[in-house]
């Protein structure tokens, strides 16, 4: 898929304890292969301004539109937004009212997070350029 200036992105991150993470941001230039992100919620080392960093397209997808719920069911899949990106797990437990208990297989870890926090977990399929969930 190729993405223009101004196109709203999620950039996968690699790195040592962030495999499978997600953080958003936007398209400023590209160049062939690779495009200039700013990200949205990460800064500079010096903190002062929005990280921007050229990234290969294979790591890029499109912002997925909002799914909405209200609720979650347990071993559902989801996504989380927490540590300024979006993390894939599993429901495990309600906690109370409004906040589920969500497995993280990448650092096998159970954290509580509130409903806002979570949405519904989606796939990008590349080849034929749709996002994907399976929820029932």
């Amino acid at each position: 898929m190729k993405f223009k200036r101004g196109d709203q992105v999620e950039v996968m991150d690699m790195g040592p304890g962030f495999v499978g993470s997600y953080y958003d941001g936007n398209i400023i230039s590209t160049f062939g292969n690779e495009y200039i992100i700013q990200f949205r919620t990460l800064l500079e080392n010096d903190e002062f301004g929005p990280l921007r960093e050229f990234v290969k397209a294979e790591k890029i997808r499109p912002k997925p539109a909002s799914v909405e719920v209200s609720s979650f069911r347990l071993g559902e899949m989801v996504d989380v937004y927490a540590n300024d990106g979006w993390w894939t797990g599993i429901i495990i437990s309600k906690f109370g009212e409004n906040e589920y208990i969500v497995h993280f297989d990448s650092f096998n870890q159970d954290i509580t997070y509130p409903f806002p926090n979570i949405s519904v977990h989606q796939e990008w399929d590349a080849a034929n350029g749709v996002w994907v969930y399976t929820r029932n």
